[in-house]
């Protein structure tokens, strides 16, 4: 099972590079209070950074007539957020920077009693890779080197993630099993966290968006091995992809803004007003070459259609981790 590019843009109309469609009139609706931004992860991670560089554009642009207000909520792995979306008192100030955990999240912790079907869709703003990152300090350059190493520690080589049936560990479960590497994996609560313990030598990898090891990779102390996209990217282009070591197999995360059940269909059209526009502005698009995320367009009605799709796969993948 894999979730490649093409299964996302699949659902998405036209090319990846089209813009938005410009949102319905929101019949004169305005948010009369701050909106609740939350972010379903900890800080310093991708959806984190998204977050708040979206609410900067959105600020700066002076784009809505209340502000963002950006608030972490990872806890659970994004439990807290779903949570906090589903039982929102106030659903039309209520919105939600998402990553692959709306999907899981709810699989795994089904006691939650959380539909995402009940969310209502605003805006796709792209779909971000994963990479395999060591330390500079470890000697490994090449990604044969270290499955090499990982063999050699028989089960005592540690690596960082932001919980078990979350994005990065379905990757290194994929990664463990297509090589048979018996790795130890320690949880955190985002990737920001992983990348600055691997930073600092706690762990001795992490499987990490390119936005979150970009600094250290920018500093020389992260190396990156592979790539879990299609392609090799554009800014690692002497990375190999794990399609090139045999196996087809990439996985993206999405980040989206999703509003909570029952928001009005004046609130929704209004944010999607709102994010359409940051998506085709300048700042974003040049966000999108800068973090090598790749855009990924759609209504939503084709959102809800991948919403489904994304579920589905994301059922599968879980089982085949969990036996």
């Amino acid at each position: 099972m894999k979730l490649t590019k093409r299964v996302f843009l699949g659902l998405a109309a036209g090319s990846v590079f089209a813009t938005l469609p410009v949102a319905a009139m929101a019949d004169d609706w305005e948010p009369k209070r701050p909106i609740d931004f939350t972010i379903m992860a900890g800080p310093g991670g991708g959806a984190d950074q998204i977050a708040r560089f979206v609410q900067s554009v959105v600020e700066a642009n002076d784009m809505t007539t209340r502000p963002l207000v950006p608030t972490n909520r990872g806890g659970g792995s994004g439990a807290e957020s779903l949570l906090h979306l589903k039982d929102a008192r106030d659903a039309d100030h209520t919105l939600m920077v998402t990553l692959n955990s709306f999907y899981t999240t709810p699989i795994r912790q089904e006691a939650l009693g959380v539909d995402i079907e009940t969310f209502t869709p605003i805006t796709m703003m792209g779909v971000d890779p994963f990479v395999l990152w060591v330390h500079k300090d470890s000697g490994i350059t090449t990604f044969e080197q270290y499955v090499e190493k990982v063999k050699e520690m028989n089960g005592e080589f540690v690596m960082g993630g932001t919980g078990s049936g979350q994005e990065d560990s379905i990757v290194i479960a994929y990664m463990s099993g297509a090589f048979d590497l018996d790795i130890k994996y320690i949880p955190y609560d985002g990737g920001g966290a992983v990348a600055k313990d691997l930073a600092g030598k706690q762990i001795m990898a992490t499987v990490n968006n390119p936005a979150e090891a970009k600094g250290f990779y920018e500093a020389g102390e992260f190396v990156p091995l592979l790539a879990f996209s299609d392609e090799r990217m554009e800014a690692y282009p002497d990375v190999p992809t794990m399609k090139e070591k045999g196996h087809d197999f990439s996985y993206y995360n999405q980040r989206a803004i999703v509003g909570a059940p029952g928001m009005s269909d004046e609130a929704a059209a209004y944010y999607r007003e709102v994010f359409g526009k940051v998506y085709d502005g300048e700042e974003w698009q040049n966000y999108l070459v800068s973090e090598s995320l790749s855009p990924l367009p759609m209504d939503e009605a084709e959102t809800r259609a991948y919403w489904a799709t994304q579920v589905a796969n994301h059922r599968q993948l879980l089982s085949e981790i969990d036996g």
